[in-house]
Order: C-alpha cells, then sequence, then structure tokens
C-alpha cells in the first residue's frame, strides 16, 4: 500500500504521454520490467487510460470450491473488487497469464466504467469483449475468452501486491496504457516520470517532424549536435512547448 493520491494535475500529464517514453525513463532509472507483457486494448481510445491500481489476485480453480454457487455469496472477492475499486483508479487482474477463461464480463466492466473507475487490466481473458470494448473506459487483457472465470480462476485476494503480465504491481502504483500496452510506474516515482517525459514527448514530437521532412537521424535522435538543439529550441517557442 502507499499513501501516494495520484494529483489531477499527473494525470493530465501522462495521459499524454506515451507508454514507450515512459519505459525509457524508468529504464534510465533500472526498472526494466514494467510493461505488462501480452496485454492488448480491448478497442482503442482518444486518451491515455491512467489511474492507480487496485489489485485482484485470482488462483488455479479448484472444482470442489468454484461452482455458479459461489456468485451467490455477497462476499464473493470479484464482486466485492468491482464493487470497491475506488473512482478513478483501475483494476488490475492477476490470472497467472492464463487467457482460457474469462476474468470478468461485459456486466462487470461496464459496473466499473458506471461507478467512475478509469479502466480495468487482466492478463488474463474477458468474455463479451465487443461489449467491453463499447464502452468509454479503456480495458486491456490478454484476449477474448468465452468461459466464465470459475473454469479457471478463483478470486481469492484484493488489494495485495500481484503479478500482471509478468510485471510486478503493487496496490497505489500508476498505470499508463496507451496502444501499444501498460507500463506500470511507481507510485513514488509518478510525478518525477511525468515531468520527465512531458520534455520527452516534446522533443520526439520534433524529431518526427525533423524525420518526415527528410533529416538525417545521426546527430539528431540522440541530439548531438548544436544545430539540432537550436532547431529544437526554436520549435519549442514556435509550438508553446
Amino acid at each position: 500500500m502507499t499513501d501516494y493520491v495520484l494529483s489531477n494535475e499527473t494525470r493530465d500529464k501522462l495521459k499524454r504521454i506515451s507508454t514507450a517514453s515512459i519505459a525509457t525513463q524508468l529504464y534510465k532509472r533500472g526498472l526494466r520490467n514494467q510493461f505488462i507483457q501480452g496485454v492488448r486494448p480491448v478497442s482503442d481510445k482518444a486518451v491515455n487510460m491512467v489511474g492507480q491500481a487496485f489489485t485482484l489476485r485470482y488462483i488455479p480453480a479448484r472444482e470442489d470450491r468454484n461452482q455458479l454457487e459461489v456468485f451467490r455469496n455477497p462476499d464473493h472477492p470479484q464482486r466485492v473488487a468491482v464493487e470497491t475499486c475506488p473512482e478513478g483508479q483501475i483494476l488490475v487482474m492477476d490470472a497467472r497469464g492464463d487467457a482460457s477463461a474469462a476474468t470478468a464480463g461485459s456486466i462487470l466492466v461496464t459496473r466499473l466504467a458506471v461507478r467512475g473507475c478509469a479502466g480495468v487490466v487482466s492478463d488474463g481473458g474477458f468474455r463479451d469483449a465487443k461489449g467491453i470494448g463499447e464502452l468509454d473506459m479503456p480495458a486491456y487483457c490478454a484476449n477474448p475468452s468465452a468461459p466464465t472465470n470459475l473454469t479457471k480462476h478463483e478470486a481469492l485476494d484484493i488489494n495485495v501486491p500481484i503479478a500482471c503480465g509478468e510485471a510486478p504491481v503493487f496496490p497505489g502504483d500508476v498505470l499508463v496504457g496507451d496502444g501499444d500496452g501498460v507500463m506500470v510506474i511507481p507510485a513514488h516515482l509518478a510525478d518525477e516520470i511525468a515531468e520527465v517525459c512531458a520534455g520527452m514527448e516534446s522533443f520526439e514530437d520534433f524529431v518526427l517532424e525533423e524525420v518526415v521532412n527528410g533529416a538525417p537521424i545521426i546527430g539528431l535522435y540522440p541530439c548531438t549536435k548544436p544545430e539540432n538543439e537550436e532547431k529544437f529550441k526554436a520549435w519549442r517557442e514556435k509550438n508553446g512547448r
């Protein structure tokens, strides 16, 4: 757990920053396993998914414990997680990378959206993926999967450290999702990463413009020539960046 609270300022910055830029900055700080492997957006969204992690851990299902009747229990962890994930946070599910059964479906994910959650991520499957994709709220999973979660998964622990797509996720970590996937930023680095990446994104936009206009990469990316530094300075002034 963490006392960190994601500010609106940092959230807004991260909504405009790519997971690639975040990965580079985390790499510079020695963190190399912060990308959630094997998950993809259910549908494309106009802006990034950004929010703090609220976690749910699944273990392999044992048949005598996971009949349909368990959903009659008001304390069933999957249902409780959906009803208690705080507004503005992201429900992150550890399904051990097994997408052969769903970890949620469109009704539960719609409930998260209605409650104002910022997104949902699972390294397992989602059922009713089409309906999930039509929601405004971002959703990421490994694959569509029709079988109920009880087929392969037992929801067990809420808001504990988990693995998701082989990345460690601690409650309160900051997740950023774009078209490439989802990065996990340790909470204590979120403000710093957002600030540094905002400048990095500006530079990469400048570089892309230069490359499209025929500029060679050497001396431009990374910027090692003074004339390119001057060009970038002028570009920032012109574009208010």
